[in-house]
Formats: C-alpha cells, sequence, structure tokens
C-alpha cells in the first residue's frame, strides 16, 4: 500500500494533488522548534523537494520542542533534519544548507521555491524573508512562538507582506531562553505552517494567504484576515555587512563584551535609544546583533534627520 495512501483518498488530494505535491519544492528557514514539526509533516507528505537552512547545533535543551534531533546533540541541525527526513521517507531530496539566511542569499533561495516557510523565529530573518518573497511573488508562511502562545501567518505570493502587518517592531522582546516556551504550542505552530503550505500547493480554499492565526494560553485559537492590509510606505530594511558601502556612517549598536569587533574597523559605538547623529547626506547603517536595537535606532534617527537608513543583524559572534 502507498505510504500515502490515507491522503490520497482524500478528494481534496487525489492521485493529481499527491503528484503535484512530488514534484512541489519548499524552502524551510530553520530546523528547530517550528521547523522540526513542518519538516515532519511536509516530509511525510511527500513533498519531492525541501531545502532546509539552518546554522545552528543540536543542544540537549533543544530536545523538548525539536523532538527530530533526537540523539543528535552536537551535530547540525540541518544534517540532522536532512537525515531525520531520509529515514522517514527516502524519497523526499533535501538539500541542507549550514548557514544563517541573509539579505544576500535570499533572493536566490527563494527564487527556486514553490513556498517559503519562516521557522527561525527571528525578526530579522522575518523581514528578510517576506521582502524577498515580496518581490518574488512566492507565498510565505511565517510563525513564532513564546511561552503558551505565538501566532502563524500567510504572507507574500497574492497577499499583502509581513511588513503590512507588522510595520514596526517592539522595543525590547524576549527569546524561548529568556521567557521559556512549552514544547506542544511551538509543535502546534510549526504543524500549522506544513498544513497552510499543503493547503496552498493543493490549492485548497480557503487559502492562508491573508490569514493570521493566533495561538494564546496553549489551548486557544483565534485570528483574522488582513487581505486589504496596506504595504507601508517605507520600513527599514536589512543589509549585509559586506554590503556597507564607502561613506556610509556606521554605528554599531554592541558594547566591546558583546562584540569586541564591530561590524566595521571604523564603526561607532552607540546607544539605541539615543543614536549619535549621522552626518547631512550618508547613509546610516545601525548594526546589532537582532536587529531589535538597530531599529529603534534607526526610528530615533528617522525622527530627526532625513538619511536613509540601513540595518544588520549580526548574529552572534
Amino acid at each position: 500500500m502507498s505510504r500515502h495512501a490515507r491522503q490520497i483518498v482524500l478528494p481534496q488530494v487525489g492521485p493529481s494533488g499527491q503528484a503535484r505535491l512530488a514534484r512541489a519544492h519548499v524552502l524551510v528557514v530553520g530546523a528547530g522548534g517550528l521547523g522540526s514539526p513542518a519538516l515532519m509533516y511536509l516530509a511525510g507528505a511527500g513533498i519531492g523537494a525541501l531545502t532546509v537552512v539552518d546554522y545552528d547545533r543540536v543542544e540537549i535543551s533543544n530536545l523538548h520542542r525539536q523532538p527530530i534531533h533526537a540523539g543528535q546533540a552536537g551535530r547540525w541541525k540541518v544534517d540532522s533534519a536532512a537525515a531525520f527526513v531520509a529515514r522517514l521517507d527516502p524519497g523526499v531530496a533535501v538539500t541542507a544548507l549550514r548557514d544563517r539566511l541573509t539579505p544576500a542569499n535570499a533572493a536566490p533561495l527563494v527564487a527556486d521555491a514553490q513556498v517559503v516557510l519562516d521557522c527561525a523565529d527571528s525578526f530579522a530573518v522575518s523581514y528578510i524573508l517576506s521582502d524577498a518573497c515580496m518581490a518574488a511573488g512566492v507565498p510565505l508562511i511565517s510563525a513564532s512562538a513564546l511561552g503558551l502562545g505565538g501566532y502563524v501567518g500567510g504572507f507574500c505570493g497574492d497577499a499583502p507582506s509581513l511588513r503590512a502587518l507588522f510595520p514596526d517592531l517592539p522595543d525590547h522582546a524576549a527569546s524561548c531562553a529568556t521567557a521559556g516556551v512549552l514544547g506542544p504550542v511551538v509543535g502546534m505552530l510549526g504543524a500549522m505552517q506544513a498544513q497552510m503550505a499543503l493547503a496552498l500547493l493543493l490549492d485548497i480554499a480557503p487559502s492562508p494567504l491573508g490569514r493570521l492565526a493566533t495561538l494564546e494560553g496553549g489551548l486557544r485559537w483565534g485570528g483574522f484576515r488582513f487581505d486589504g492590509a496596506p504595504e507601508p510606505a517605507d520600513g527599514f530594511r536589512f543589509i549585509d555587512a559586506g554590503a556597507i558601502l564607502p561613506g556610509d556612517w556606521v554605528v554599531d549598536l554592541r558594547d566591546a563584551a558583546e562584540a569586541p569587533r564591530p561590524i566595521t574597523p571604523d564603526a561607532r559605538r552607540g546607544d539605541p535609544d539615543a543614536p549619535p547623529a549621522p552626518p547631512p547626506g550618508a547613509r546610516a547603517v545601525f548594526a546589532c546583533r537582532s536587529g531589535l536595537r538597530a531599529w529603534r535606532a534607526a526610528r530615533a534617527t528617522a525622527a530627526r534627520h532625513p538619511n536613509p537608513i540601513v540595518l544588520i543583524a549580526a548574529g552572534d559572534p
């Protein structure tokens, strides 16, 4: 009996739908808490090709919410994920990219995919992927989880971008490391990402694009549609450190203890809440670890100066 017999019997799938899934290529950015269930159910459904991007190793503290990496502590997550998919269904082709998602590699990665899953749970990655997907017309399924809740939504393609729904970032944000998260919460949201991707590939109505689903308290689902959300007229864009130009006015918002080497040798150190004023006409570049402080500094600067502004999320040293 076919391994996909129980879904082929569905009128929404059938042999033709299964063949469509077998021809599909899905990009999954992040092989952690959200990527774990998403990859499991996409591979189980028979997606023909998966590209997985991650630059992290498996840690014991990951395993309560990343079960596909059981017994793989210390291994690169993309390699562990590829091995899991091979055990689940050897017919699924996996490209494992041990890399960070950046503004430089986002566009070519997105261009090769029919659907993109943002499972990185990173502000910078979400906006970089949204910008790339919006430019390419490729659907983006983005999710975030923290504590006992989170959200998952369908963006881009023929729907508004993530920037349309979230035009600004909060001043401060917790992480799973600082605020904690329950494994099933991440599992539900990651599984919902896989479900939304399958609904798109199988053309199941209603479309998940333009829909945000929210999870509260680990038990209560809510949500709304945002099909008519307008795209913001402007917004801060992320670049790579390699895209810094001569004449750029660069401020590294990390102190010397966090980043002994600034983002460039001539970068100034600064406070995100009181950034130094850029000279007239110069492009201002704000860098920090996650992009959150850079966004805050950019917002403060834009209120006082007309300079063009870009951001860098440098990641961990």
